[in-house]
């Protein structure tokens, strides 16, 4: 007779079943890694395919080089290079390649945390060690992980580019920058997850990373067009600064890898000094009794979503204000390539005005990403079990759904009216002219409606299928693509009105129409009612 016994935990090798876990969390995420990677196929392959034919000559390249000039637009894309002779692949390095490392980084961000400090709150990885897995192998199978996720997006970006037409080495350039950008951040985050027990404050801490990393280097270039010392101390300029389609270079992505292994390295020692479970920084003790404010639901429900109201609304803001300084940098431009004014619309009669409503257009998927994100936040309250609490203290259903909803609605009408400050004050400096603000902060009131109504279809999902709610999020994606790639993928118009953002008027460069308004808005009281009644009706545990 024989006997095994299990190895000790003190015993196990650091990375026992790494291998294990990299199959788990792959095949957790495997949906979103696709999604992901297709995503960054067809709208960069899309994306150049349409740039060609906007701009298919040397005139219509040169015109568009003079955009470079203007502060914002440096701020808002990268580097200027090779602007005396600007080619076709000069202006992907310069204007879109940073809106292609930016999605990477979020998403290395939100996989990171996902599968390190997610998995140890929610109280799985402490079942997990309990198994014969060593200390790092979580740790090492989420960035793993992420490895997999960012090569998987920079093949695809590199596909897209090469089978466009693209230069070959300079497109692979590209596909290895986004890639190791992504990782970069995503180093960031797994040290933001040692520091807090909490997912929520570890990805907010990771995304504030990338936030500061945009400014820095915006700010840098804007003191120097082709990059200057303050750019270098972004990520997003290791990748800038390879000069691709310009003069490749290939040394500064060797900063990004080794900027990568170092902070891997720092999360690791960081691990050793803290207990599963646990941060480095400590938990604040809360007071001993609660306000009266958040004894009820509103009060609670404001507690918890104004961290992430606020930061939306400082980066909205900003990012309204940048681009309405462009206002009147486009005159010229459109002049010598008519193909932009079909592309975003604009009416050459009055390009300021029409500028002003594209940009609020545009920016109006902000606080429709807003809205879905507040509304769904309570599924993860119910998936934790907080709101049976809420429910047991003697709230209603009704009360607390309805308070909640109250609170979002407001929030997001705050943060409009702040977009439309934004590019109201953009416009004004850039004009001289201050009537610009108020005119523009009343325009923006114009997309509430159609904001409002995605809020309400993710709490319809959310009452009646809350394992459904995440769908929400498909009208989002799908109203920013409308809204920023409509014109230039050639979208139908069929396809286009699928965006609840297509049927608000372009105000005020067009007449206010009241009667699609009053539809959504009718829509949206609606789904909200029906979100309501499901809610009630439904066992609160099904979430």
């Amino acid at each position: 007779m024989t006997t095994t016994t299990a190895t000790p935990a003190t015993h196990r090798e650091p990375l026992t079943g790494t291998g294990m876990l990299l199959r788990l969390f792959l095949r957790v995420s495997r949906r979103q890694i696709l999604v992901w990677t297709l995503a960054f196929a067809v709208l960069v392959a899309a994306s150049v395919a349409a740039l060609r034919d906007t701009y298919p000559d040397a005139q219509a390249l040169q015109a568009r080089a003079a955009l470079m000039d203007n502060p914002a637009a440096v701020m808002m894309t990268g580097p200027a290079f090779a602007l005396n002779d600007y080619t076709f692949g000069a202006m992907l390095a310069n204007e879109l390649s940073l809106w292609v490392f930016l999605p990477a980084a979020i998403m290395s961000v939100l996989l990171v945390v996902r599968h390190t400090r997610g998995e140890e709150e929610s109280g799985r990885l402490e079942m997990v060690r309990s198994l014969p897995v060593g200390r790092f192998a979580p740790a090492l199978a989420a960035v793993l992980t992420v490895v997999v996720a960012d090569a998987a997006v920079g093949l695809a970006v590199t596909g897209a580019l090469a089978g466009t037409g693209m230069e070959a080495a300079d497109s692979v350039a590209l596909g290895l920058a986004t890639a190791l950008t992504g990782l970069v951040l995503g180093a960031v985050a797994a040290v933001t997850a040692q520091l807090s027990e909490h997912a929520r404050t570890a990805s907010a801490l990771a995304l504030g990373a990338i936030a500061v990393a945009f400014l820095v280097r915006g700010t840098g270039d804007v003191l120097d067009r082709q990059g200057s010392w303050l750019s270098w101390l972004s990520p997003f300029a290791w990748a800038q600064q390879t000069r691709l389609y310009v003069d490749l270079r290939w040394w500064p992505l060797a900063v990004s890898a080794v900027v990568t292994v170092a902070l891997l390295v720092l999360a690791a020692t960081l691990a050793r000094q803290r207990d599963l479970g646990a941060g480095l920084r400590p938990a604040r003790t809360g007071p001993a009794t609660a306000s009266d404010s958040l004894r009820r639901p509103a009060g609670l429900a404001t507690r918890l979503l104004r961290g992430t109201f606020v930061g939306w609304a400082v980066a909205l803001f900003l990012f309204a204000l940048a681009f309405g300084t462009l206002a009147t940098s486009l005159e010229g431009m459109v002049e010598d390539i008519p193909a932009v004014g079909e592309w975003i619309s604009l009416d050459l009669g009055d390009l300021t005005r029409s500028f002003a409503a594209v940009i609020l257009g545009f920016f109006a998927v902000g606080p429709l990403a807003l809205a879905v994100s507040g509304v769904l936040r309570l599924r993860e309250e119910e998936r934790a079990g907080r709101v049976e609490g809420v429910l047991v203290s003697g709230s209603s259903r009704t009360a607390l759904v309805g308070a909640w909803v109250a609170v979002v609605a407001a929030g997001t009408v705050l943060v409009q009216v702040l977009l439309g400050l934004g590019v109201g004050l953009g416009v004004a400096l850039a004009t001289g002219e201050a009537a610009w603000v108020g005119e523009l902060i009343a325009a923006s009131l114009a997309h509430l409606p159609a904001i409002l109504l995605g809020g309400a279809v993710a709490l319809a999902l959310h009452g009646l299928a809350p394992q459904l709610g995440g769908l929400a999020w498909v009208l989002v994606v799908w109203a920013a693509i409308v809204a920023i790639l409509g014109g230039l993928l050639g979208l139908p118009t069929w396809a286009q009105d699928l965006s609840p953002l297509a049927h608000t008027p372009a105000v005020p460069d067009e007449p206010l129409a009241l009667a699609p308004l009053l539809v959504m808005a009718a829509l949206a009281a609606a789904l909200t009612a029906v979100g309501l009644l499901g809610f009630r009706r439904r066992d609160v545990a099904a979430a």
